[in-house]
């Protein structure tokens, strides 16, 4: 345990970018050979849009860090927060801090901004993917970027959380949002086995159905128990699956990157709901 504590207290940048890069590539292959969808689409052109806003989150967190770090060191100096409070073995620091930090951090950040109109609107460019795959992982506006950003900061503060373990939490997130995007589909069993401890691309996959009420659940990242938790857990095969948002169907919307940008400044759309066939009159 103390091995993997001074890894990430002293990880070199460079692994922090191989994660992400690494992490991207190995799930790209697997998808691109057992894929869920065989879907008709430019899928470096797909790719390249979601790349650079990969790259506007990763400076937004780069030019954000400090903050982040001064957050933790002044938590731990002031003994501030869940994990400062309590003695803990180490063991249970790291499970209790990765709960509390994915709970904070990435399930009420999601969760807050399919609630909030204004937030929504930002969260909008992750939605209007039509072709969910690992790459949809890091679609975020970086308005977006900034908002998951305070959510994390509050969460460091809360639990008090070492940047070690900061840095922990970061990798598995960036790992397990590029697995649970991925397009592809576990077997019943795996899924089932792996859906105790972690979010699965079949719970995740769900989420981006293109309607509510589906689109409003299974808002997890990392561990699976918050949405059974909160009552927002809920099951849809995944060839009944329709990825995008309703509220905007364009292709030229969602598949351009100057619309992808503009898109939080338009007018509000509310939903519109699913197409149902006009019944025959008899």
């Amino acid at each position: 345990m103390e091995r993997l504590v001074n890894y990430f207290e002293h990880i070199p940048s460079s692994h922090r970018s191989l994660i992400l890069v690494g992490g991207m590539a190995i799930f790209w292959l697997i998808e691109s050979a057992v894929p869920l969808f065989q879907f008709n689409y430019r899928k470096l052109h797909h790719a390249g849009i979601n790349i650079f806003f990969t790259l506007t989150t990763i400076v937004v967190n780069f030019l954000l860090a400090f903050i982040l770090l001064q957050t933790s060191d002044w938590a731990i100096r002031h003994q501030i927060g869940l994990l400062q409070m309590i003695a803990l073995p180490l063991w249970a620091q790291t499970v209790v801090g990765l709960l509390g930090l994915d709970l904070m951090g990435a399930w009420l950040a999601h969760w807050t901004q399919h609630k909030t109109k204004f937030l929504w609107r930002f969260h909008l460019i992750h939605h209007s993917d039509t072709y969910v795959d690992t790459t949809t992982a890091n679609r975020h506006h970086p308005g977006e970027s900034v908002v998951r950003f305070a959510f994390t900061t509050l969460a460091v503060l809360i639990m008090g959380a070492p940047m070690w373990l900061v840095f922990l939490y970061q990798a598995l997130s960036v790992l397990l949002s590029q697995f649970n995007h991925a397009n592809i589909e576990l077997p019943r069993w795996a899924d089932r086995l792996l859906g105790l401890v972690i979010v699965t691309p079949n719970m995740h996959h769900v989420h981006h159905h293109y309607v509510l009420p589906v689109t409003n659940t299974n808002y997890g990242n990392i561990f699976p128990y918050w949405d059974r938790l909160f009552g927002t857990y809920h099951e849809m095969a995944g060839n009944e699956l329709h990825y995008g948002i309703d509220t905007h169907p364009d292709t030229h919307e969602h598949s351009h990157l100057g619309s992808l940008l503009k898109m939080p400044f338009q007018t509000y759309r509310p939903p519109v709901g699913e197409k149902v066939p006009d019944e025959t009159l008899s």
